[in-house]
Order: C-alpha cells, then structure tokens, then sequence
C-alpha cells in the first residue's frame, strides 16, 4: 500500500499530475483543492497517497493534507459513491465546507457539486454524520467556536452570481474571516 509519495512534479493537468519518485513517474488523480497549491512543475511536492485497486487499474489519488485524505476515504465508504464522485466532492468544497455542511445537515450545499444530487446529499449527510473524523468535525467549527451560518452560503451564492467561482468565493470568505480575527 503506498501512503506518501515525495518526488519531483513532472506534469501538472486538470486531469492530473505526474510525479517523479527518483526516476519512477506516479500518476496520481488529485482534487482542485490539492491541484491549485501545487507548485510549478519540476518543483518538490509531498503527497498523501490514497491506492484503489479495481479489477481493470490500481488507481493513486493524491492530497497535500492528512485532512483531504481522510475525507476522500470517508466518502468512498458511503454506498454509491466511488472515487471520481468523491474526487469531484473535493473539487467543489473544501473539507471544512464539507464537515461543516454534513454536520449542519446541509445537504443542499452539496447539491452545488456537479453531479451530486439531492437524493445523493442526503445519503451523503445521512451515513457521514460522525463519521468523518474528530480533526474534520473539529474543522467545521467556524470562528470563535461557532458552527458557520447559512450566511457564507448567501455570500457565496452572490459572488457566483456576480460571475466568481464558486471556489474562489468560498476562498475569499475564508481569507476574509482570517483577517478578521
């Protein structure tokens, strides 16, 4: 089983990296959260390793943080959900968006993930509830100890409307509450 993986980065896609292990190239699937603090290529990266071996491939997926990896596993565990879609979860929210939306019961901001449904989100709020980790519910604690509010959704949903991202709002707000504490 491969659990960490530090080499130089070779190729850096949106379709995923490669990386070089002392003159061994992984190709690792990673989430946009991951991909967009890689460094440039050619540059060294550390990666938390996740290996899934299918009848037809073995599959590495990569995340810069302990955090990510543990809740790709966690989603992977619930029924009807393989690793492209826990992939795209990762993608679409960030994993304190994540616990915060499972442990608030939120199952409409998962619907914002291309691909999760609502019948999905559900199931997705309904068998993680608990399950994601003390380090990731801790995560969904916003500022000061306080579970975050439908308010960040509001400013997000804004922002989305005014042409941003999604992810570039949701790191907006987070930058935000950095500076204002």
């Amino acid at each position: 089983m491969i659990a960490i993986l530090k080499g130089k980065l070779e190729e850096k896609q949106t379709t995923g990296i490669v990386l070089d292990v002392n003159g061994v190239g992984y190709e690792l699937a990673v989430p946009m959260s991951t991909f967009c603090n890689l460094p440039d290529a050619g540059r060294e990266v550390r990666l938390y390793v996740q290996m899934v071996v299918r009848e037809d491939a073995i599959l590495l997926y990569g995340f810069l943080t302990r955090e990510e990896k543990s809740a790709f596993q966690a989603l992977v565990k619930v029924s009807g959900i393989g690793s492209k879609t826990a992939l795209a979860v990762l993608s679409g929210m960030s994993v304190q968006d994540l616990a915060s939306a499972v442990s608030n019961e939120q199952s409409d901001l998962l619907t914002r993930v291309p691909g999760i449904g609502k019948k999905t989100a559900a199931r997705l709020v309904l068998e993680l509830k608990g399950k994601l980790g003390p380090e990731l519910e801790a995560a969904a604690v916003g500022p000061q100890g306080t579970a975050p509010s439908s308010v960040q959704a509001d400013v997000i949903a804004g922002l989305v409307a005014l042409g941003y991202s999604e992810r570039d709002a949701a790191e907006g707000i987070r930058i935000a509450l950095r500076y204002r504490n």
